[in-house]
């Protein structure tokens, strides 16, 4: 098995949305576990939660985040909890907002030893961003930064709702702008009663200069297995290969 990226680093996806509540941690965890399927060791990263709660394990309290416990559940390498999150705050508000909050002051080059400590951990590092692509860290930065930074491949995931189109344009024009790659995006129903959705994502896949990765309807149960069933992943740069995927 083979899971490198094709300029030999470490392999690492950033999977960043058209907006917050479009399925960034439900299409992550799909990612995970399909990577787990193809023999994959695979740690998952959320660098800002923003919205946690206190848990008593034991005799102590710990910081708990959904989406970061939803992203932990899906892989199957655990990294330490300051490494999987390097920044826990507790109001489900705007990271800058949250952190200022708790008189935390986030720092991009934190995060980033943070991956490379997990890169050395686990074959593939599925890094999750927080919100749209553009989302304030601090007065000087934003996740955007954070992704040029990190310098990974980009699969961005676009919630299907009215209005998906200008801003899924918007987002992979503000890749572009940072050098990154787009190298796929899928098309997550937010709203399943959307009118048109199809013809919504025709429209991107004439404009968009990125395969779609696939289509997930709304689940009765958003299991990540399920989802993986309607998502074609091995045509991302560096998907790990099987013994099985050579022809005879």
């Amino acid at each position: 098995m083979t899971t490198r990226h094709p300029t030999g680093k470490p392999l690492g996806y950033f999977v960043t949305g058209t907006d917050t509540e479009i399925g960034k941690t439900f299409i992550s965890s799909a990612l995970l576990y399909a990577l787990g399927q193809r023999g994959a060791r695979v740690a998952a990263m959320k660098p800002i939660a923003a919205g946690a709660t206190l848990v008593t394990e034991g005799s102590r309290e710990v910081w708990h985040n959904e989406d970061a416990d939803q992203l932990a559940a899906a892989a199957n390498v655990v990294l330490p909890s300051e490494l999987a999150v390097p920044y826990m705050l507790e109001q489900p508000a705007a990271p800058h907002i949250s952190a200022q909050l708790m008189h935390v002051d986030m720092k991009i080059a934190h995060i980033i030893d943070c991956y490379q400590q997990a890169s050395k951990l686990a074959d593939v590092v599925v890094v999750e961003g927080v919100g749209g692509f553009r989302v304030p860290i601090s007065a000087t930065e934003d996740t955007a930064d954070l992704a040029q930074q990190l310098g990974l491949p980009v699969i961005m995931v676009v919630g299907l709702r009215l209005g998906c189109i200008s801003h899924a344009l918007l987002t992979a024009e503000a890749i572009a702008a940072r050098g990154l790659k787009l190298v796929g995006w899928v098309a997550n129903t937010v709203d399943p009663g959307m009118a048109y959705a199809s013809d919504n994502v025709e429209a991107l896949q004439a404009r968009l200069g990125a395969p779609l990765l696939g289509c997930v309807p709304r689940l009765a149960a958003p299991l990540p297995a399920a989802a993986a069933d309607y998502l074609n992943f091995s045509i991302l740069p560096g998907w790990p290969t099987m013994p099985s995927d050579k022809i005879v």
